[in-house]
């Protein structure tokens, strides 16, 4: 078959800061998925993007071009509207797991295709896979059965959904092309918008321990996926949320889980229910169910008994111990005085080099590894009392993670204050929606 273009011709068009065309863009992206287009001539494009950016026509365009090289999911045979939320990732969030049940307490269908870790930042499926009996996989029948009956499904997403995503996500991953804000926003949202749901809501987190480090990538970023959401239909909002510190006490695949339970007994740290209950306040407001009392459900168990029925429906018992560490070691407070800082990135890598995480997608994790937290931002210390535990079921890990951890946590003399930010540091949402 003749080629409509030639590949060669797109890399130069992008390279000289030229706008490409719509038909270019559709046709690199299906040659790149049939393998007419070579992994270096994707990578020479992906580069040229990175250095010279696009427009919200070709960012859309592009995104399109991803979504139409696989299957979209439909949701529109529900009863209930559906609502979906994204997290950029980070450490100790472990958000998805009370807020998909808390949603569905308000009749909201909350399809949540997750993914598993990569690097210092955790993955929602191989927290679940703690809990005993829990699968991942769901077919897309059993999925929409579930959303009906129980209201809340957490699995994997399919192999059908954006595959030209895939096959470019692991291009830039080895290309230094990573940051390029369009393929971000467009690698997440063509998954989200092929996804079916109605109404989305973003969680970009900006800080040490996350993808965009400054609070202007992370608003560039937040924009433009709120932006290819609204253009695509889908009510998109997106709130920037604070990782320079991390999410709760734990990093960890069983230690978040236990915590998030704690979150739906109605207890949890303080920061994980602030954003669980305001993450579930935007997607009610975003599927036209607003106005709910959200705490109330965390408070009074109903979002613990839709929480229950979420693991039984895909073969986890919410009754099974949660599985612990052979090993822990504590870190202890260097001097008296008040904790001022506590790095989320350190706190990610410890967790990733004691076994939560994974360096290749085919490495396996611990469930019980991970960094427990005794003392945040604003605790006072006495010299040698603990700061953190480290746990393992492997101890000649724990040198490596302690190298991790050194000027993690910075104690300032006593009366000094720490610079205590809000958990959400700004909304976004679309121009016509502002607030």
């Amino acid at each position: 078959m003749t080629e409509a273009f030639d590949a060669v011709d797109v890399i130069v068009h992008k390279r000289d800061r030229r706008e490409l065309a719509d038909a270019e863009i559709q046709w690199v992206l299906d040659a790149y998925t049939r393998g007419v287009v070579a992994d270096e001539q994707m990578s020479a494009l992906a580069m040229a993007v990175l250095l010279n950016g696009m427009t919200r026509r070709e960012i859309a365009t592009w995104t399109g071009a991803m979504i139409a090289s696989g299957e979209r999911m439909d949701f529109s045979g529900l009863s209930r509207p559906t609502a979906d939320k994204h997290s950029t990732g980070g450490v100790g969030d472990k958000i998805t797991l009370p807020l998909a049940p808390l949603v569905a307490v308000f009749g909201v269908a909350v399809p949540q295709l997750s993914g598993r870790g990569l690097g210092h930042t955790g993955g929602t499926l191989d927290k679940l896979e703690s809990v005993a009996g829990w699968q991942a996989s769901l077919p897309t029948e059993a999925m929409l059965r579930q959303l009906e009956d129980v209201g809340a499904v957490v699995c994997a997403a399919g192999s059908g959904l954006a595959p030209a995503d895939k096959k470019l996500y692991a291009l830039r991953d080895v290309t230094g092309t990573v940051e390029a804000i369009p393929l971000i926003a467009s690698s997440i949202m063509s998954k989200k918008i092929a996804e079916g749901t109605g109404a989305l809501v973003l969680d970009v987190k900006v800080g040490s321990g996350a993808f965009m480090k400054t609070r202007e990538d992370a608003s560039e970023l937040a924009r433009t996926m709120v932006d290819l959401g609204t253009d695509a239909g889908v009510r998109t909002v997106a709130l920037l949320t604070d990782m320079s510190t991390p999410l709760g006490l734990t990093a960890g695949n069983a230690l978040e889980v236990r915590e998030s339970v704690e979150v739906l007994a109605g207890g949890g740290p303080r920061d994980v229910v602030e954003l669980t209950v305001r993450l579930a306040e935007e997607m009610l407001e975003a599927a036209g169910r607003g106005g709910q009392d959200v705490r109330a459900a965390l408070e009074d168990g109903r979002a613990m008994d839709v929480w229950r029925r979420m693991l039984s429906a895909q073969g986890g018992d919410p009754d099974a111990p949660l599985p612990t560490a052979r090993h822990t070691e504590d870190v202890l407070a260097p001097a008296d005085g008040v904790v001022t800082q506590l790095d989320a990135y350190a706190v990610g890598v410890a967790a990733w080099r004691l076994g939560a995480g994974r360096a290749r997608k085919e490495d396996p994790v611990q469930a019980g590894a991970g960094v427990e937290l005794h003392v945040k931002p604003g605790a006072v210390v006495r010299a040698g009392e603990r700061m953190m535990t480290l746990h393992t079921d492997t101890p000649e890990r724990f040198a490596r993670a302690e190298e991790a951890l050194q000027g993690a946590v910075f104690v300032a003399p006593e009366g000094s204050r720490p610079a205590l930010g809000p958990v959400v540091i700004d909304r976004i949402a679309a121009t016509d929606d502002a607030g």
